[in-house]
């Protein structure tokens, strides 16, 4: 075992002051190689950024959660044929939510956009959601003070509103918003809770609304406005069987005929998730490519510089197998040249990835990080390519014959 490694250590000091010993040569040949794993990191380290962001903007949707709209969340062909269905309506959120038994939370949601005002202060433009009190549950969304709506609050038509953490900064400051009341539009609600803060959602602010009964909703605003219904089941296993429950549902309560498609939607996180993956996949292909041309380059390089080794060493290698070298030894000893050079060539790429990466996702304000999987990626294509390339010099290397290496001038 010490023999081995002693010899590997050996083979390696060899590698190494025969790289010292062409510095320039060595440089140009682990260029190409730097430039392919450098593009491969910075893509790597990019998409890992993004898709955190992303998927972690979805999670916000809920896994178990579908929605059941006029529109699809992605639209294929003409938008006409979407544009001419019915409304949602309150009807089919009643008939969902007596039949669908798989659906452990249900709520309507119907939006507007209002004027909201608290003494002087005032919001333009600020979403107003009617719903009900399981809306907290099928939207994920908790209230960091006070209460959110309740079942009494539905029913009773209660103006009251739970407002989002922007809305409640604005207009109230360091005041408690809690027991105050606002006036959205024409009409006055009391505040009953602020909702915990959310962030953004691909640039869009998710405390920037108001969250009031759907029946309060209905009177102030009428009925006749079209809903989206959100219905959550706590068991994910159950989500197909749901979906197919509540199209049996919409169409027998809309009287679509059988030989009809359906005039709805039901929209879930999966459909965005499986969108960002067909519109990345094609492009992330395509930068791969160029930093596996790249690789091909470099390795091509390698590969030649290697051969040139070999015929500059042509009588050192005659004069270590004439005191006893063996075939193996050869083609170890010039493979670990050529993998060394590979790997320099691939360490310096992996660091300037990191940094194109991460200078990449601050520039697009999304998290930075390091992950022992590019590194892995990194040094495995860099020693792969060595490996290749430097095996055909090697086993000629090897196979030379001590004596014309002796006489080789």
């Amino acid at each position: 075992m010490y023999d081995t490694f002693s010899r590997f250590n050996e083979y390696l000091r060899m590698a190494w002051d025969s790289l010292k010993t062409h510095k320039l040569r060595s440089l140009l040949t682990t260029l190409g190689i730097l430039i392919g794993v450098t593009t491969i990191i910075t893509i790597f380290t990019t998409i890992q950024g993004l898709n955190q962001y992303v998927y972690g903007q979805l999670s916000n949707i809920g896994a178990s959660t579908v929605y059941v709209q006029k529109y699809p969340w992605v639209i294929k062909g003409d938008f006409w044929k979407y544009r001419n269905r019915k409304n949602i309506t309150y009807k089919e959120y009643l008939a969902l939510k007596k039949y669908c038994t798989l659906a452990d939370h249900i709520s309507p949601e119907v939006f507007s956009v209002k004027n909201v005002f608290y003494k002087n202060e005032s919001l333009d433009n600020i979403f107003v959601i009617g719903t009900n009190e399981q809306y907290s549950l099928t939207a994920n969304l908790f209230p960091a003070t006070g209460r959110f709506l309740t079942e009494l609050d539905v029913r009773h038509k209660q103006y009251v509103c739970v407002i989002g953490y922007e809305v409640a900064d604005h207009l109230f400051h360091k005041e408690n918003p809690i027991g105050r009341k606002i006036r959205i539009g024409s009409d006055k609600y009391r505040v009953i809770g602020i909702l915990e803060k959310k962030g953004d959602f691909f640039g869009q602010s998710m405390d920037n609304f108001i969250v009031v009964p759907i029946g309060t909703f209905r009177r102030v605003y009428g009925g006749h406005r079209g809903l989206r219904v959100a219905l959550m089941t706590n068991n994910s296993d159950d989500m197909e069987d749901m979906k197919d429950e509540i199209r049996g549902i919409m169409r027998r309560v809309r009287k679509t005929p059988p030989d009809q498609a359906d005039d709805f939607s039901i929209n879930q996180q999966d459909m965005l998730t499986d969108l960002y993956n067909k519109l990345t996949a094609t492009l992330f292909t395509i930068v791969f490519v160029i930093g596996g041309i790249s690789l091909l380059v470099g390795g091509i390089g390698i590969m030649n510089i290697m051969l040139v080794s070999v015929t500059e060493r042509t009588r050192e290698i005659g004069i270590r197998k004439a005191i006893g070298a063996k075939r193996s030894h050869i083609l170890i000893q010039f493979l670990i040249e050529s993998i060394l050079i590979a790997s320099v060539g691939g360490v310096l790429g992996i660091i300037l990835g990191f940094f194109a990466g991460n200078l990449v996702l601050a520039q697009m304000d999304l998290s930075m990080g390091v992950s022992l999987l590019s590194i892995l990626i990194g040094f495995g294509f860099s020693s792969l390519v060595g490996i290749i390339a430097g095996f055909y010099p090697a086993r000629k290397a090897a196979g030379l014959n001590p004596i014309d290496s002796l006489r080789y001038e």
